[in-house]
């Protein structure tokens, strides 16, 4: 049956993809015999062939994901270039897509409700690729590899190897050069490495860059009598942190910066969006409804893990006559609703289909609570210039955080958003140079262009 006038037009609308050269084909193969030779390591028995082929494993996919970044992105003129982004199917929610979450989907439940180890240290099916990572475990911790330490070299390497994509693709922008390092550094250092460190010298593990309601047991009884009993003055130090950085510094930051201050240059979670989920930023949901969705969502879960904490320290101070054991499981009811289902499984799993920040932008009480602090007592927002939008529509094609930078942009109207991150991707990918991040005094925010203040802050892409 021949092809409608309808279908033929649009087939000649859409030039074919163009071809991937040789090169690139020869690094995207060496990426997947690294996961065939990662499958090896986690089928086979034998701990020291399991351990070459994870090393064998990590050599290939490091190396050919920079090889692939430098020949994808090195070559070419610099400058922000997403085209055939709606015409490949591994960024336009294809087959190789759909493949892709699967695959992410799959590690997610098996590492969370599959791997927990039994009396013999066996980690299910993830147990030939944890027990691999002994030696390197017992070097940076004193003790052997855990499921979580395998979560964390994965998730460490993925937001190294995809800064290092990120810092190709985007080295025309200093910006996103300094952001990209940011993220890079604090995930490297102080969410890896430094945990490590302090249980090699018998401390507490401790997340500095995490705090509550985010990392919400860390101002929890329990929490305050673990770090305080095991860690003595460096517990009593790590507990005044947390309370600082949740209640002090965090509003201060955030009125100076916005939320970008951690959402896009400190946060784990924001590294690997902006890292290994840069190729699906386009896939946001903008429309009305699915921000609908977002307040309904992120704002009662913020409010949720209040009244948790709350509650959790009633129960104690009155030693279990509250709620008695039921505190307990309250707790453990929302760190698998939303510490592990929502932020982990659906959060990342997710990235090919529904962008990458949808845990940032549905659930973390984190973005909540800093986005309440940018919307209503920040000095950040992002100017419009309206005479110059020519309205190509690049702007909102990638905020990851489904704003539709475009209709403030055409009225040269301020974006002051409780989700906006500040990654400052509009405004590197606008051709115009409409849009600015700045850090100007509150008067005037609301108003356009014309009453930016000349002592404003102006971070150009």
């Amino acid at each position: 049956m021949p092809a409608s006038p309808a279908a033929a037009s649009l087939a000649l609308a859409q030039p074919p993809l163009p071809t991937v050269s040789t090169p690139e084909k020869t690094t995207l193969t060496i990426i997947g015999l690294g996961f065939l030779a990662l499958l090896v390591a986690a089928a086979d028995a034998d701990a020291d062939r399991a351990r070459l082929s994870l090393y064998a494993a990590l050599s290939l996919v490091s190396g050919g994901t920079l090889a692939w970044a430098w020949l994808k992105y090195g070559r070419q003129p610099a400058g922000l270039q997403h085209d055939n982004l709606w015409l490949r199917g591994s960024t336009s929610r294809g087959a190789v897509a759909w493949v892709t979450a699967v695959v992410l989907t799959g590690f997610y439940v098996l590492l969370y409700w599959y791997s927990t180890p039994d009396d013999k240290g066996n980690f299910g099916l993830l147990n030939g690729l944890v027990h691999t990572l002994d030696p390197f475990s017992q070097l940076l911790r004193q003790r052997p590899a855990d499921q979580w330490f395998l979560y964390g070299t994965f998730y460490t390497l993925a937001i190294l190897l995809m800064g290092g994509r990120a810092l190709w693709k985007y080295r025309h922008s200093r910006y996103q050069r300094l952001r990209t390092g940011s993220v890079m550094f604090f995930q490297l250092a102080f969410a890896f490495l430094l945990p490590g460190v302090l249980q090699f010298f018998q401390q507490p593990e401790f997340y500095f860059t995490y705090f509550w309601p985010l990392k919400y047991d860390y101002l929890f009884p329990s929490s305050f009598e673990y770090l305080i009993r095991d860690g003595q003055a460096l517990g009593v130090f790590m507990v005044v942190w947390g309370a600082v950085m949740s209640f002090v510094a965090t509003p201060i930051l955030t009125y100076f910066y916005g939320k970008r201050w951690y959402c896009s240059w400190v946060c784990g979670c924001g590294g690997l969006a902006e890292t290994a989920g840069d190729p699906y930023r386009q896939l946001s949901d903008k429309s009305r409804a699915a921000w609908r969705w977002e307040v309904r969502l992120i704002y009662p879960i913020l409010a949720l893990i209040i009244l948790v904490t709350i509650i959790v320290w009633l129960n104690y101070w009155l030693h279990g006559a509250l709620l008695g054991s039921l505190a307990d499981g309250l707790y453990r009811f929302y760190g698998f609703v939303i510490g592990a289902v929502f932020s982990g499984v659906v959060g990342v799993g997710f990235y090919p289909i529904l962008g990458n920040r949808v845990w940032c932008r549905f659930g973390c009480p984190m973005a909540a609570y800093l986005g309440l602090l940018q919307k209503h007592f920040s000095r950040f927002r992002i100017t419009t210039n309206g005479g110059q939008c020519i309205s190509c529509g690049n702007c909102s094609n990638v905020c990851e955080m489904g704003i539709d930078v475009k209709q403030y942009a055409q009225r040269g109207e301020p974006i002051i958003r409780a989700s906006c991150v500040g990654c400052g991707m509009c405004s590197t990918a606008c051709p115009r140079g409409v849009l600015n991040l700045e850090n100007g005094p509150r008067e005037g925010r609301y108003q356009g262009s014309s009453f930016i203040h000349a002592d404003s802050l102006r971070l150009l892409s």
